[in-house]
């Protein structure tokens, strides 16, 4: 597959050089490849140069096997084997340990250990809807603060949408803003038993049995940690403010990774849309795991043909006779539509023969078994030699609907991301060609950093 004309290439190197480039931001849906790009770009940042570290809200912890670093945690580690003048550091956000820093920075020691204490405060940094999202930005405005690496490379939680790592700061901040957290904090404000009765009649007039459904024991819970944390409430929004306004300042840069399948594409151009409206800044799209043939010319249609030609008898039958037939019809001319009902096969069994060593494969492993012909018992009857010429077409056969089904593969992505390019011929594209195998360590990064700085060029 290669780029189409309408789609600008995405330059990796450039954006990863330039000084100005402080954060990058990986994005998309769940299961394109995120975390494994986001850490080949910090491979490859390094390499080149500059110090890096990577941010993983990514639970798998493959980051850190790849990196060769037994863990990591809410504390960037220095990563050892990069090959280049730069440093790669890499850190897996610790989302409630980024929650309890907050509170220590932002709270006395006496407030702070109310606050941690609390049983509300351990659910709700626990768990609370877009808690995760939201510490992320939280990550992300320190690490720049220190001014510590030339580059911050960060991979976006995997959630249901892309769009919840914008979101989330606006969802906190509406709730700690909110009627209900507003009303809580009433009774601290007033105090003494007016304040409890004021509580009780405001929860009545609010949602009516809350106080039955929930218990008293919870309001109470809740009503301690809104009133230590009642100071800090500012700051979250204050926080939250000045890390979205980073997000879109021209130091960062966006990097939407797809895969080239519909629901993943379509993912991405809401991304690419929402990204727009919020006027932040979007270096390309990085399509990942895209499949390629060395024998391309070879389509789907004559693949097939050839394997049915081959399996229906129409070459082998004729024997030795078919050169003799061949031979005569060429020295008596023979029109260019005979000729081309033999071109498929000849021409895909040297194709075949070049590309396809593929025992791994379920077709090629099952023909595999028959082709030592010398572990066949005896049959005088049918001679060696014809055996496996036999074998050697039934093979082939197989390698070429193998290869159909390869193109057919080929052709949806191609459609597929054309969709995309047609709707947004704006974006910059990089196509990052599918590895056999997955990647388990720096090489494997390595490599695919690789292809991702030469994904962006015609191909």
């Amino acid at each position: 597959m290669t780029l189409d004309s309408a789609a600008a290439p995405l330059d990796i190197d450039p954006l990863l050089d330039d000084p100005a480039t402080r954060i990058v931001v990986c994005c998309g849906s769940g299961g394109v490849g995120k975390t494994t790009t986001a850490a080949a770009l910090g491979v490859r940042a390094a390499e080149r140069g500059r110090k890096v570290v990577v941010l993983t809200i990514d639970p798998a912890r493959r980051l850190a096997q790849s990196m060769g670093i037994d863990s990591l945690d809410n504390t960037p580690r220095r990563v050892k084997g990069v090959q280049g003048p730069g440093e790669l550091h890499a850190m897996m956000l610790d989302m409630k340990r980024t929650f309890d820093e907050i509170v220590e920075a932002h709270a006395d020691p006496d407030r702070a250990r109310a606050i941690l204490e609390n049983p509300f405060y351990q659910s709700l940094s626990a768990g609370f809807a877009g808690t995760q999202e939201y510490m992320a930005m939280e990550k992300l405005g320190q690490l720049r603060s220190r001014d510590e690496w030339d580059l911050i490379i960060v991979d976006t939680p995997p959630s249901r949408s892309a769009l919840d790592f914008l979101d989330a700061p606006k969802r906190l901040g509406s709730f700690l803003d909110g009627k209900f957290i507003r009303l809580l904090m009433t009774p601290a404000k007033m105090g003494g038993r007016a304040g409890m009765k004021f509580l009780n009649v405001g929860m009545s007039m609010m949602t009516g049995t809350l106080g039955k459904l929930l218990g008293g024991q919870f309001l109470r819970d809740v009503q301690t940690f809104i009133t230590a944390m009642d100071t800090m409430f500012g700051g979250f929004r204050t926080r939250a403010d000045a890390t979205y306004r980073l997000l879109q300042a021209p130091g960062t840069a966006f990097l939407v990774v797809a895969a080239p399948e519909r629901d993943a594409l379509r993912e991405a151009a809401y991304f690419v849309e929402r990204l727009a409206a919020e006027e932040m800044p979007l270096a390309g799209l990085v399509l990942n795991r895209v499949h390629g043939s060395g024998a391309a010319r070879l389509s789907a249609e004559r693949a097939r043909a050839a394997a049915e030609n081959l399996e229906d008898g129409g070459i082998v039958d004729q024997g030795a006779g078919n050169a003799q037939s061949r031979g005569s019809a060429a020295s008596e001319g023979s029109s260019p539509e005979a000729s081309e009902t033999h071109e498929p096969f000849e021409a895909a069994v040297p194709v075949v023969a070049a590309e396809s060593v593929v025992p791994a494969s379920p077709h090629a492993s099952d023909e595999s078994d028959v082709s030592d012909v010398s572990a066949m018992p005896a049959a005088p009857a049918v001679p060696e030699s014809v055996a496996s010429v036999t074998t050697v077409e039934q093979l082939t056969a197989g390698l070429l609907r193998l290869h159909a089904e390869r193109m057919q593969v080929l052709a949806r992505e191609e459609r597929t991301r054309d969709r995309f390019t047609a709707l947004h011929p704006e974006v910059a594209v990089a196509e990052v060609p599918a590895l056999p195998g997955d990647v388990h360590d720096l090489a494997g990064l390595r490599a695919i950093a690789e292809r991702l700085a030469a994904g962006g060029t015609t191909r």
